[in-house]
């Protein structure tokens, strides 16, 4: 089994610590889903991980070998994220087929057949200007790199960001039918979680910087619950626990716990012990808390 290890990664940006002693493994075969708030450093990580940006301190391996400046391991990579319409000396006059042409070069397991097919796919202009492409086109050209490198470990940063919902199941198809022929990993960070959940085997949360967890998205889900019941009850229930959410109406309140792997949360039969989608896991971990 193919892995990338990241221990102890940094990434300061002036004052700003983007990413706070990082400790992440990716194993092959697996699809990622990475979900965190904007800021929460989920693009960063990426970017160090595929050797697009270095850390300020830290290291990345593939197999054992560094993925820093490191030709063998980057070709092992694709990191396909938004391109810019812009330059520093005005419009992206570039087109999508020069994209293409580019990444044929880059990843020694491009397959240019399968790129053509997903631009007929997407109906997608390959002599268009990149300046030219809407938010779904550009999302679509991304997806397209990707896709086609076939690279043994592909992260995708945003990938459905403007795409309407028949094009965003588009995609979720192709990855998974790409993913059955070749069982190579993805990482896929995204907003739309509900849509998306179904894909992650596992699920890698970021917050303020930090990996909050790496774990099987099933067991995840497993060893999260909202708790609901008299304060006083609930309060016990929290306490000495890794809890979010709290709410309270009167003497009515309810929570979210996370419990220990292996944990069985046991409850008086007067509280409601309620199951969570993965968004709603983020929303409780991820989102403003409101204590009581």
């Amino acid at each position: 089994m193919s892995t990338i290890i990241a221990k102890g990664i940094n990434k300061k940006y002036k004052d700003t610590n983007a990413l706070k002693d990082v400790d992440l493994t990716v194993e092959s075969g697996k699809i990622y889903g990475m979900i965190g708030r904007n800021g929460a450093g989920k693009t960063t990580l990426l970017s160090i991980l595929s050797a697009q940006n270095p850390a300020t301190s830290g290291l990345v391996t593939i197999d054992g070998e560094k993925v820093w400046e490191n030709q063998k391991a980057i070709d092992r990579i694709c990191f396909s994220r938004e391109i810019a319409t812009t330059t520093p000396f005005g419009p992206n006059t570039y087109k999508i087929k020069d994209y293409l042409k580019a990444a044929e070069i880059f990843y020694p397991n491009w397959d240019k057949e399968y790129a053509k097919n997903l631009v007929e796919t997407f109906k997608l202009n390959p002599r268009k200007k990149v300046s030219k492409l809407s938010k779904g086109m550009l999302s679509m050209v991304t997806i397209i790199i990707a896709l086609a490198s076939r690279a043994e470990f592909t992260f995708l940063d945003e990938p459905v960001a403007g795409l309407d919902i028949v094009a965003r199941d588009q995609f979720y198809k192709l990855l998974l039918k790409d993913y059955e022929e070749t069982h190579r990993t993805f990482i896929i960070s995204t907003h739309i979680i509900e849509e998306a959940a179904n894909l992650f085997e596992d699920t890698i949360i970021v917050k303020n910087g930090e990996i909050y967890t790496n774990e099987n998205t099933q067991q995840l889900l497993a060893r999260v619950q909202m708790v609901s019941g008299s304060a006083e009850e609930v309060d016990a229930l929290i306490a000495g626990r890794d809890y979010h959410r709290v709410e309270q109406l009167g003497n009515t309140k309810r929570a979210t716990i996370v419990m220990r792997p292996g944990e069985e949360l046991k409850v008086p039969e007067t509280v409601t012990v309620t199951p969570l989608s993965l968004q709603e896991i983020f929303l409780a971990v991820c989102g403003e808390e409101v204590e009581q």
